[in-house]
Protein backbone atom coordinates (compact mmCIF):
# COMPACT_ATOMS: atom_id res chain seq x y z
CA UNK A 1 0.00 0.00 0.00
CA UNK A 2 1.40 3.43 -1.07
CA UNK A 3 1.89 6.42 1.57
CA UNK A 4 1.20 9.22 -0.34
CA UNK A 5 1.95 13.01 1.72
CA UNK A 6 -0.50 15.95 0.54
CA UNK A 7 1.08 19.34 0.08
CA UNK A 8 -1.97 21.48 0.18
CA UNK A 9 -1.11 24.53 -1.60
CA UNK A 10 -2.67 28.34 -0.91
CA UNK A 11 -1.65 31.91 -2.23
CA UNK A 12 1.52 29.44 -3.54
CA UNK A 13 2.16 28.28 0.40
CA UNK A 14 2.45 24.79 1.63
CA UNK A 15 -0.76 25.05 4.12
CA UNK A 16 -2.79 22.43 5.89
CA UNK A 17 -6.47 23.20 6.78
CA UNK A 18 -8.55 21.03 9.59
CA UNK A 19 -11.64 19.84 8.17
CA UNK A 20 -11.25 21.81 4.94
CA UNK A 21 -12.21 25.50 6.83
CA UNK A 22 -10.11 27.83 5.08
CA UNK A 23 -10.55 30.15 8.43
CA UNK A 24 -8.61 27.40 10.55
CA UNK A 25 -5.33 27.95 8.10
CA UNK A 26 -1.85 26.27 8.61
CA UNK A 27 0.95 27.54 7.23
CA UNK A 28 3.88 25.28 7.00
CA UNK A 29 6.58 26.95 4.09
CA UNK A 30 6.31 29.83 1.54
CA UNK A 31 8.69 27.12 -0.43
CA UNK A 32 6.33 23.91 -1.03
CA UNK A 33 9.30 22.38 -3.04
CA UNK A 34 11.00 21.90 -0.04
CA UNK A 35 8.51 19.88 1.32
CA UNK A 36 7.78 18.03 -2.42
CA UNK A 37 11.53 17.36 -2.24
CA UNK A 38 12.00 16.03 1.55
CA UNK A 39 9.00 13.78 0.87
CA UNK A 40 10.45 12.00 -2.04
CA UNK A 41 14.28 11.79 -0.64
CA UNK A 42 11.80 9.93 2.97
CA UNK A 43 11.23 7.39 0.21
CA UNK A 44 7.53 8.88 -0.96
CA UNK A 45 6.64 6.94 -4.93
CA UNK A 46 3.67 9.59 -5.50
CA UNK A 47 2.49 13.49 -4.10
CA UNK A 48 -0.48 14.67 -3.63
CA UNK A 49 -1.64 17.74 -4.44
CA UNK A 50 -4.46 20.22 -3.69
CA UNK A 51 -5.08 23.45 -5.05
CA UNK A 52 -7.34 25.19 -2.43
CA UNK A 53 -7.72 28.26 -3.74
CA UNK A 54 -8.79 26.59 -7.43
CA UNK A 55 -10.98 23.95 -5.18
CA UNK A 56 -13.19 26.93 -3.95
CA UNK A 57 -12.66 29.47 -6.85
CA UNK A 58 -13.13 26.68 -9.77
CA UNK A 59 -9.89 27.48 -11.38
CA UNK A 60 -6.22 27.08 -11.07
CA UNK A 61 -5.21 29.56 -8.75
CA UNK A 62 -1.67 27.74 -7.94
CA UNK A 63 -0.06 26.97 -11.13
CA UNK A 64 3.39 28.35 -10.64
CA UNK A 65 3.80 26.22 -7.53
CA UNK A 66 2.46 23.03 -9.22
CA UNK A 67 4.71 23.61 -11.91
CA UNK A 68 7.82 24.47 -9.54
CA UNK A 69 7.18 20.96 -7.77
CA UNK A 70 6.59 18.85 -10.25
CA UNK A 71 9.65 19.79 -12.10
CA UNK A 72 11.73 19.34 -9.17
CA UNK A 73 10.73 15.81 -8.12
CA UNK A 74 11.29 12.60 -10.10
CA UNK A 75 8.19 10.79 -8.26
CA UNK A 76 4.96 11.00 -10.12
CA UNK A 77 1.87 13.74 -8.81
CA UNK A 78 -1.59 13.39 -8.26
CA UNK A 79 -3.89 17.35 -8.45
CA UNK A 80 -6.69 18.41 -7.49
CA UNK A 81 -8.61 21.49 -6.89
CA UNK A 82 -10.32 23.45 -9.58
CA UNK A 83 -10.29 21.11 -12.23
CA UNK A 84 -14.33 21.16 -13.58
CA UNK A 85 -13.62 20.43 -17.18
CA UNK A 86 -11.23 18.85 -19.59
CA UNK A 87 -9.43 21.68 -20.75
CA UNK A 88 -8.47 22.27 -17.13
CA UNK A 89 -6.91 18.83 -17.12
CA UNK A 90 -5.04 19.43 -19.88
CA UNK A 91 -3.34 22.51 -18.74
CA UNK A 92 -2.13 20.69 -15.41
CA UNK A 93 -1.08 17.57 -17.52
CA UNK A 94 1.16 19.77 -20.01
CA UNK A 95 3.16 21.01 -16.60
CA UNK A 96 3.75 17.52 -15.70
CA UNK A 97 1.28 16.40 -13.86
CA UNK A 98 0.13 12.83 -13.90
CA UNK A 99 -3.15 11.66 -12.62
CA UNK A 100 -6.02 14.48 -12.27
CA UNK A 101 -8.33 14.56 -9.42
CA UNK A 102 -12.05 15.55 -10.62
CA UNK A 103 -14.09 16.18 -7.34
CA UNK A 104 -17.16 19.07 -7.77
CA UNK A 105 -17.48 18.47 -11.93
CA UNK A 106 -18.30 14.49 -11.18
CA UNK A 107 -21.39 15.50 -9.15
CA UNK A 108 -22.39 18.71 -10.92
CA UNK A 109 -21.11 18.08 -14.87
CA UNK A 110 -20.97 14.02 -15.56
CA UNK A 111 -20.30 15.08 -18.53
CA UNK A 112 -17.23 16.90 -18.07
CA UNK A 113 -16.40 13.99 -16.48
CA UNK A 114 -17.04 11.59 -19.04
CA UNK A 115 -15.45 14.02 -21.64
CA UNK A 116 -12.05 13.98 -19.09
CA UNK A 117 -11.98 10.53 -19.03
CA UNK A 118 -12.28 10.07 -22.39
CA UNK A 119 -9.59 12.34 -23.37
CA UNK A 120 -7.51 11.30 -21.16
CA UNK A 121 -7.98 7.31 -20.23
CA UNK A 122 -6.42 6.10 -17.20
CA UNK A 123 -5.49 9.30 -15.52
CA UNK A 124 -8.63 10.72 -14.33
CA UNK A 125 -9.65 10.16 -10.62
CA UNK A 126 -12.72 11.04 -8.97
CA UNK A 127 -12.17 12.61 -5.54
CA UNK A 128 -15.00 11.71 -3.59
CA UNK A 129 -15.25 14.38 -0.32
CA UNK A 130 -18.56 13.25 2.26
CA UNK A 131 -19.24 14.93 5.61
CA UNK A 132 -21.44 12.38 7.52
CA UNK A 133 -22.53 10.61 4.25
CA UNK A 134 -23.18 13.12 2.15
CA UNK A 135 -20.80 14.43 -0.67
CA UNK A 136 -19.69 18.13 -0.32
CA UNK A 137 -18.37 20.31 -2.94
CA UNK A 138 -16.54 23.39 -4.46
CA UNK A 139 -13.83 23.15 -1.52
CA UNK A 140 -16.09 21.27 0.99
CA UNK A 141 -18.03 24.89 1.42
CA UNK A 142 -21.53 23.36 -0.23
CA UNK A 143 -23.28 19.90 0.53
CA UNK A 144 -25.19 18.01 -1.28
CA UNK A 145 -27.81 15.56 -0.64
CA UNK A 146 -25.84 12.39 -2.84
CA UNK A 147 -24.24 9.98 -1.07
CA UNK A 148 -20.74 9.14 -1.25
CA UNK A 149 -21.65 5.52 -2.15
CA UNK A 150 -24.25 6.70 -4.96
CA UNK A 151 -21.30 8.73 -6.35
CA UNK A 152 -19.22 6.11 -5.89
CA UNK A 153 -20.72 3.73 -7.82
CA UNK A 154 -22.01 6.30 -10.46
CA UNK A 155 -18.36 7.82 -11.46
CA UNK A 156 -17.10 3.89 -11.74
CA UNK A 157 -19.62 3.50 -14.28
CA UNK A 158 -17.91 6.57 -16.18
CA UNK A 159 -14.81 4.71 -16.30
CA UNK A 160 -12.33 7.13 -13.70
CA UNK A 161 -9.26 4.92 -12.91
CA UNK A 162 -9.82 5.14 -9.08
CA UNK A 163 -11.33 6.67 -6.37
CA UNK A 164 -10.16 9.11 -3.50
CA UNK A 165 -12.39 8.98 -0.43
CA UNK A 166 -11.75 11.64 2.13
CA UNK A 167 -14.07 11.82 5.51
CA UNK A 168 -14.10 15.25 5.98
CA UNK A 169 -14.82 15.16 9.55
CA UNK A 170 -11.18 13.35 10.12
CA UNK A 171 -9.42 15.49 7.73
CA UNK A 172 -6.75 17.64 9.54
CA UNK A 173 -8.16 16.42 13.56
CA UNK A 174 -4.98 14.21 13.97
CA UNK A 175 -7.86 11.82 15.41
CA UNK A 176 -7.97 8.87 13.46
CA UNK A 177 -9.16 8.17 9.94
CA UNK A 178 -13.19 6.62 9.27
CA UNK A 179 -12.10 3.28 8.90
CA UNK A 180 -15.42 1.78 8.30
CA UNK A 181 -16.85 4.40 5.88
CA UNK A 182 -13.90 3.82 3.65
CA UNK A 183 -14.29 0.00 3.91
CA UNK A 184 -18.00 0.50 2.65
CA UNK A 185 -17.41 2.52 -0.33
CA UNK A 186 -14.35 0.29 -1.29
CA UNK A 187 -16.64 -3.18 -1.09
CA UNK A 188 -19.20 -0.91 -3.14
CA UNK A 189 -17.35 -0.27 -6.44
CA UNK A 190 -14.15 -2.62 -8.27
CA UNK A 191 -12.19 0.08 -8.80
CA UNK A 192 -9.07 1.20 -6.84
CA UNK A 193 -9.66 3.37 -3.46
CA UNK A 194 -7.08 5.89 -1.65
CA UNK A 195 -7.64 6.33 1.18
CA UNK A 196 -7.70 10.09 2.83
CA UNK A 197 -8.37 12.37 6.11
CA UNK A 198 -7.65 11.69 9.91
CA UNK A 199 -4.36 9.08 9.56
CA UNK A 200 -2.15 10.24 12.36
CA UNK A 201 -0.32 7.99 14.05
CA UNK A 202 1.53 4.74 12.96
CA UNK A 203 -1.40 2.66 14.75
CA UNK A 204 -3.84 4.67 12.35
CA UNK A 205 -1.28 3.20 9.12
CA UNK A 206 -1.87 0.14 10.15
CA UNK A 207 -5.36 0.20 10.45
CA UNK A 208 -5.79 1.42 7.32
CA UNK A 209 -3.34 -1.36 5.78
CA UNK A 210 -6.25 -3.67 6.90
CA UNK A 211 -8.15 -2.56 3.90
CA UNK A 212 -5.72 -3.51 1.33
CA UNK A 213 -7.66 -7.01 1.05
CA UNK A 214 -10.98 -4.47 -0.37
CA UNK A 215 -8.51 -3.07 -2.85
CA UNK A 216 -7.38 0.43 -1.01
CA UNK A 217 -4.24 0.94 -2.93
CA UNK A 218 -2.90 4.16 -0.48
CA UNK A 219 -3.33 6.45 2.12
CA UNK A 220 -2.92 10.09 1.74
CA UNK A 221 -1.37 11.83 5.00
CA UNK A 222 -0.83 15.40 5.75
CA UNK A 223 -0.81 16.83 9.42
CA UNK A 224 0.13 14.11 11.07
CA UNK A 225 3.71 14.70 8.47
CA UNK A 226 4.26 17.92 9.60
CA UNK A 227 3.90 18.12 12.93
CA UNK A 228 5.90 14.93 13.24
CA UNK A 229 3.02 12.49 14.60
CA UNK A 230 4.12 10.23 11.84
CA UNK A 231 7.51 9.08 9.95
CA UNK A 232 7.34 9.21 6.45
CA UNK A 233 10.28 5.87 6.67
CA UNK A 234 8.72 4.17 9.31
CA UNK A 235 5.08 4.60 7.85
CA UNK A 236 5.98 3.50 4.33
CA UNK A 237 8.23 0.51 6.01
CA UNK A 238 4.82 -0.52 8.11
CA UNK A 239 2.96 -0.57 4.93
CA UNK A 240 4.85 -2.48 2.96
CA UNK A 241 5.48 -5.06 5.58
CA UNK A 242 1.61 -5.37 6.32
CA UNK A 243 0.10 -4.92 2.95
CA UNK A 244 2.55 -7.41 1.39
CA UNK A 245 1.70 -10.06 4.12
CA UNK A 246 -2.15 -9.96 3.57
CA UNK A 247 -1.40 -10.33 -0.28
Amino acid sequence: MQIIPAIDLSEGKCVRLRRGDMAQKTVYSDNPVEFALRWQQEGAQILHLVDLDGAISGSSQNLHAIEAIVAAVEIPVQLGGGLRASADVRRVFDLGVHWAIMGTSALADSDALTQAVTDFPGRIVAGIDARDGFVAVAGWVQDSQVSAIDLAVQVEKLGVARIIFTDIATDGMMQGPNVNSTRTLAETVHIPVIASGGVSTLEDVRAVCELSQFDVIGMIIGRALYEDGISLPEAIAIAGDQCTDRQ
